[in-house]
């Protein structure tokens, strides 16, 4: 049977026993092809990036997808093993290249594999922009053989990628600090070493070794659970901070001096202001998830603020539509307009490094002051009949400001929630915030009743 199920809103993911298959990574090759001659019309000169991470499957998935995109005529430059900033790098910033394949499953556990399909412009192909059509052509397997079939050819990215963020955030603007990078077994060596050896910073790695297993803690820094190690670690040694990763090397997480996990609001807004120092007065965006105070500092340091839905293909998506210059998820993911609007942990790494190398303060000083606000965190709900819950949290709470981005968003002077449904299980998630402890558990016991009814 296929499995239809692993074509998810912002990319193909499933289980590599039972739903992913070299058969399927082939057809998802052959159907990308299909789909990008519909696109352009003109392929002279043009090629397709194909990258994979460290699990055990992605290298043979990775040959597979590069077969199907030779026999429907498209020629591919195959960059290997890579971290996704580097993949997407690599798509969007030369022009011979039109869109790309990497093979990850980016922060799941070892048991899952997955492809992500980008255009030439950083763009994600999701739900409602091909993600259907590929899931189609794959599933009724009716590919005409092309008259020419396609090439392979192999390209080192890594120095103009370096070059690139370097020219963002200068090397000369750091100075000596101590720092812990866990990479997870994840992808980070690929580009993390070669960052920091230009670096004036003693380092020190954990789990360095990229290896599909994850045989030391799964690689997901929001998840704080995988983080204490780290947190112990930064203690020990006596770190400025603690700096960790996800799989494929696309999500951020931070640790301060004192071995406590930074809030993911707090990382966004910290970098948001680092962004800002050298690009004053720019529009930038922050998930609306997000804590009040990424809105408040940014606004108070001269950026013009906007909410976005969750999920890198909307995000991304919208960045170019309104003209944004930085993003901030709540999940982590961080991007840059100077990057071609796509997530660079290495550049957000000197961000970091110069922002407490600048101020001379610890990272616990830094974020001190953004503890303002007392927020729920997400909360998941199984239920049914999620459409009529959304319908009863309009109507109770109609003399709100709201928006309809993404689910139900109200905000009232002191407080403010988003109920949404996951893009990737069957749940409704809640996100309450408000000025005070005792308000945010009673206005929390409140929603918590009309979604469980």
């Amino acid at each position: 049977m296929f499995p239809k199920q692993v074509f998810k809103a912002y990319d193909i993911r499933g289980l590599v026993e039972g739903e992913l298959s070299d058969d399927l990574a082939y057809r998802i090759g052959r159907a990308y092809g299909v789909f990008l001659h519909g696109k352009y019309s003109d392929f002279d000169g043009k090629s397709i990036v194909v990258g994979y991470d460290m699990r055990q499957t992605s290298p043979q998935f990775s040959k597979e997808v590069i077969r199907g995109l030779n026999d429907e005529g498209l020629d591919v430059v195959d960059i290997g093993l890579a971290t996704t900033p580097l993949f997407n790098f690599a798509c969007s910033n030369y022009s011979e290249y039109v869109a790309g394949i990497m093979v990850t499953a980016s922060h799941n556990p070892a048991k899952y594999n997955g492809f992500k399909m980008t255009l030439g412009d950083g763009t994600p192909v999701g739900r409602g922009g091909g993600m259907e059509e590929i899931r189609d052509l794959a599933e009724k397997n009716d590919f005409k053989n092309s008259l020419a079939k396609g090439s392979i050819k192999n390209r080192e990215i890594l120095e103009d990628y370096l070059s690139k963020i370097f020219s963002i955030v200068k090397s000369e603007t750091i100075k000596p600090l101590k720092i812990v990078v866990d990479a997870g077994n994840g992808m980070a060596k690929v580009s993390f070493v070669e960052v920091l050896k230009r670096l004036p910073v003693q380092v020190e790695y954990m789990y360095l070794e990229p290896d599909g297993t994850f045989p030391n803690h799964e690689a997901n820094p929001l998840n704080v659970e995988t983080l204490q190690a780290l947190q112990k670690r930064v203690v020990e040694v006596g770190a400025d901070f603690g700096f960790a990763l996800d799989g494929d090397a696309d999500r951020v997480g931070l640790v301060d001096e004192k071995g406590d996990v930074v809030e993911a609001s707090f990382v966004g807004a910290l970098m948001g202001l680092e962004v800002l120092r050298s690009n004053p007065g720019v529009y930038m965006l922050y998930d609306l998830r997000s804590s009040k105070i990424v809105r408040d500092v940014w606004e108070q340091n001269g950026a013009r603020t906007g909410m976005c839905p969750v999920g890198h293909a909307l995000i991304k998506k919208m960045m170019k539509e309104v003209g944004a210059f930085f993003a901030s998820e709540l999940s982590l993911h961080l991007y840059y307009n100077d990057m071609h609007d796509v997530e660079s942990t290495d550049l957000a790494l000197l961000y970091f490094l110069s922002l407490v190398s600048r101020s001379g303060k610890k990272l616990s000083e830094l974020t001190a002051p953004l503890n303002k606000y007392f927020h729920s965190g997400e909360i998941n709900f199984h239920v049914e009949e999620k459409d009529k819950i959304l319908a009863n949290l309009r109507e109770k709470y109609v003399d709100g400001k709201s928006v309809e981005l993404d689910g139900f968003y109200v905000e009232y002077p002191t407080w403010w929630f988003n109920v949404r449904s996951s893009n990737t299980e069957p749940v409704l998630r809640l996100n309450l915030e408000s000025n005070t402890k005792s308000e945010m558990e009673e206005k929390l016991a409140e929603v918590k009743k009309i979604i469980e009814g």
